[in-house]
Order: structure tokens, then C-alpha cells, then sequence
């Protein structure tokens, strides 16, 4: 498996060793921060501070469509979650996410779909960001509780930390992983919420949700 700079720099800060930004640039703190991490795992090939699968992130989308799961969405997504809550498959495989191409494999994210896990919301169909209009099918709390359900369960199925860096919304790639993007504004809206908030910020609130589960499955 091939993994880019930009991936090795987002991988170290998600677990924990600061790589500097994340430019894509190898520069002398990324290589220190990567060898600090593979130290600390006690690995001597730089792919193997990576889980096994090749994943290691996880994006988090809505799809901006009615209520009810369509094949085009399932053929961009690796799973969409329906307006009851209910996580369905997508065409392509998790196996195949990891060794993404156009040919085999979901894509979801600009420049960002190899090793990257697509969840999808199916929601938002006719939303606009300002003046905000939640559309005619706003995301539910049953959707919202299935994605961090999801989250959870892929995250310690593929040692995929819960961090900015790495469980991550559509909203956040660009300002976090320096990946641009096109005016993407999903997950910038949840349940309860007057109106869109700062991307990060949304993204935080999510990844606390992620981190109770998880707490739970630990002390069950």
C-alpha cells in the first residue's frame, strides 16, 4: 500500500505526534514526528504505524438528497445511514477503499478517497447554507446516533483514533488537511442547532459523541 506525506503528517497528529502542518511537505518535523511514532510502536517500515487494512480515516458526509437510500448514493459512499437510522452497505468495499481508484472504489472526497471511509447521512435534499434552509429532509437524531455508532465500531475495528486528523467531516478536509475542496458544508448542521456552525467546532461535537460511546463499550 502507498501512503502520501500528507497521510504519514495526518496520521502522526491523529495519534499524537505533531508533524507540523499538514502540507504534504517532508520536511525535518515530519520526518521526526514519523520516526518518533515508530519508535514509540516499535515498527521499522513506516507503513506499519498504518493499520493493516490501509485505512485510516473516516469522513463523514451528508448527502444532500430526499429520504430514501438511491444507487448513486451508495455508489459514492461506503455506507449511507437512512432517516430511521439504518446504516446500508455501499457498491464498493472497505477492502477496496484502501487501495482506492476510480474503477473500484467509493468516491466521496476531492483528492482524499484512498484509505478514507465514506459515511454518509442520507439527508439535507434542498438545504441551503445562508440563509439557512434545512431543505425538506433535515438530518434526524437517528441518523446523527448511527454515525457515531459507526464511527465508533469502524474506529476500533481499524485503529482509527478519534481525533481531528482523522474522523473528520467533508466541511473540515480543507482547513485541516489542507486538501481544498469545493464550498462543502457538510456535517455543519445538527439536530437541535438554529442554524450551521464553525466546521470544526461541529466536527469536535461529533468526536465527543464518538469518544462517550466508546467510553461505554469500554466499560460494558
Amino acid at each position: 500500500m502507498t501512503f502520501t506525506t500528507r497521510d504519514k503528517q495526518a496520521r502522526c497528529a491523529a495519534l499524537g505526534f505533531h508533524p507540523g502542518p499538514i502540507d504534504g511537505i517532508p520536511g525535518p518535523r515530519t520526518r521526526a514526528a514519523i520516526a518518533a511514532l515508530m519508535d514509540h510502536r516499535g515498527v521499522s517500515r513506516v507503513n506499519d504505524i498504518f493499520h493493516g487494512s490501509g485505512l485510516h480515516r473516516i469522513h463523514w458526509h451528508w448527502t444532500a438528497g430526499a429520504e430514501g437510500v438511491i444507487d448513486l448514493e451508495l455508489n459514492h459512499y461506503n455506507f449511507v445511514i437512512d432517516h430511521g437510522g439504518k446504516p446500508h452497505e455501499g457498491v464498493y468495499s472497505l477492502r477496496a477503499q484502501s487501495g482506492y481508484s476510480p474503477e473500484r472504489g467509493a468516491y466521496h472526497t476531492w483528492r482524499a478517497n484512498t484509505g478514507a471511509i465514506g459515511l454518509a447521512v442520507d439527508c439535507m435534499a434542498g438545504a441551503w447554507e445562508r440563509p439557512f434552509d434545512p431543505g425538506t429532509a433535515p438530518m434526524t437524531s437517528a441518523q446523527l446516533g448511527a454515525l457515531v455508532d459507526l464511527s465508533a465500531e469502524l474506529g476500533m475495528t481499524h485503529d482509527i483514533p478519534v481525533s481531528r486528523f482523522s474522523m473528520l467531516s467533508h466541511a473540515e478536509v480543507q482547513p485541516t488537511l489542507g486538501i481544498r475542496q469545493k464550498q462543502k458544508w457538510d456535517i455543519t448542521w445538527l439536530p437541535g442547532m438554529a442554524k450551521p456552525g464553525d466546521p470544526i467546532e461541529v466536527g469536535d461535537r461529533i468526536r465527543a459523541m464518538v469518544r462517550r460511546k466508546l467510553e461505554m463499550k469500554w466499560a460494558a
